[in-house]
This record gives structure tokens, sequence and C-alpha cells, in this order.
């Protein structure tokens, strides 16, 4: 399993906690719902400045977001 899949399992449940859509957690991030839906689905390979725009919208840090895989 690739590490990025593992990062969209951990968004994937922290936007659950918060009862978000995709599409809500695209907003509060200000990124596409695409590249939403392709990070949880472990098709995409997030850079850091984007893992920062989610983590931020979900009111976590970086470093909490990066320990969690």
């Amino acid at each position: 399993m690739r590490i990025y899949s593992k990062y969209g399992e951990v968004i994937r449940r922290l936007r659950r906690e918060e009862d978000w859509s995709q599409e809500k957690l695209a907003e509060e991030s200000k990124l596409d719902p695409k590249t939403i839906i392709q990070i949880e689905g472990g098709k995409r390979n997030p850079t850091l400045k984007t893992l920062q725009k989610i983590a931020n919208a979900l009111h976590t840090s970086l470093d909490s977001l990066l320990k969690n895989p």
C-alpha cells in the first residue's frame, strides 16, 4: 500500500469525525473537490502544501496528520 493511501484514510476518518462531505472539506481547505476525492482514494500523492491546507481546515496540525498513518 502506498503511503499516500494511508494519508487518504486518515483524512477520510478526520473528515467523517467532523461530519463533513468531501465537498465541504474541499470548500474549507480551498481545494478542488476532485483533489480530495483522489487523495482519499489513494490515487493522488498530496504535497505538503495540500496536506497543510487540509490539516488547517480540519483544525489539526500537519504534524498530527503526518504521524497518523
